[in-house]
């Protein structure tokens, strides 16, 4: 990434006040493990949980659109507290204006980390557009930022960190674990 694409993508990483997660591809490696009674397992990286309670509690909100509905994603996600979860969502589009409505927050003020074309109608629209080296080459050619990490192996947590250090709250969200005289 170029140092003027690296500042583009910082400067509208630091009016984020609301980032959206894509699940397959982001949250988990992509894979999709089925067993004779259908979706049996997704595995999720801890160091992406993390990632997104920090951005929560630097006041960032969080939300999930997923094109594929499971129990799985669910529990994670009320695992983690993310409030906004919307699965099986094919039109995506659809799903990030009622979002956006009924939070009051406008596109510029929103990410979204997605994969593949089906997310290209909420990343063409927010102001901080994220993907994954491995993603699609027709989404990796349109977002703001692509990530070093690959989905479900770190790249949801990169993206928070670098919202986190866009916005100069990054040394504050990390201040809680580095308290070495707070021993009481």
């Amino acid at each position: 990434m170029s140092e003027i694409t690296f500042s583009t993508a910082q400067n509208k990483a630091a009016q984020l006040r609301l980032m959206i997660f894509d699940v397959d591809g982001i949250l988990t490696d992509g894979s999709l493990h089925f067993g004779p009674e259908g979706e049996m397992m997704k595995t999720f990286n801890v160091l992406d949980g993390q990632g997104i309670k920090l951005l929560q509690q630097a006041g960032i909100a969080t939300a999930i659109i997923s094109a594929r509905k499971s129990a799985i994603v669910a529990k994670r996600a009320a695992d983690l507290g993310i409030s906004h979860v919307m699965q099986g969502i094919h039109d995506k589009k659809s799903a990030f204006l009622t979002l956006t409505q009924d939070l009051g927050i406008t596109h510029a003020h929103c990410g979204f980390i997605g994969d593949d074309v089906i997310d290209l109608p909420i990343l063409l629209r927010v102001g901080f557009a994220a993907s994954v080296p491995n993603g699609h080459q027709e989404v990796r050619t349109r977002v703001d930022y692509i990530t070093q990490a690959s989905g479900g192996r770190g790249a949801a947590r990169e993206v928070c960190d670098f919202i986190l250090k866009a916005q100069n709250k990054y040394e504050a969200a990390l201040a809680p674990f580095l308290d070495v005289n707070n021993d009481g």
